[in-house]
């Protein structure tokens, strides 16, 4: 009983320190808080590999890591929905709206409404 005990608990500390280490922020910063830019859309800076508040449901979050893993494809690909009155020149700047030198990106909610 109590080796069966001992596993259970290794094994739930073992869950919540991988669950802890991947909610953690990098080192390269955390989180900035979401704002709103002149067009009306949602943005938030962050550092690569994390998606920002908008983009939390899983079907919307698969499209956003699509566009930061595919950023150079959808940077061929126009959007139709008339965004480029917005300076939009294709479908990555529905998603991405800057990267910056230290690698982190400004993301639009563009995309997610």
């Amino acid at each position: 009983m109590k080796r069966r005990a001992f596993l259970y608990g290794t094994a739930a500390t073992a869950v919540a320190a991988i669950a802890a280490w991947q909610l953690w922020p990098t080192r390269s910063g955390t989180a900035a808080p979401v704002t709103t830019d002149a067009i009306g859309d949602q943005v938030q800076t962050l550092p690569r590999g994390q998606l920002p508040e908008f983009a939390r449901t899983p079907e919307i979050g698969r499209l956003y890591r699509y566009a930061v893993e595919h950023g150079d494809e959808l940077g061929y690909m126009p959007c139709f929905c008339g965004c480029y009155r917005f300076g939009h020149k294709s479908n990555r700047d529905c998603y991405i709206k800057a990267s910056k030198a230290d690698g982190s990106l400004t993301f639009t909610s563009h995309a997610a409404t």
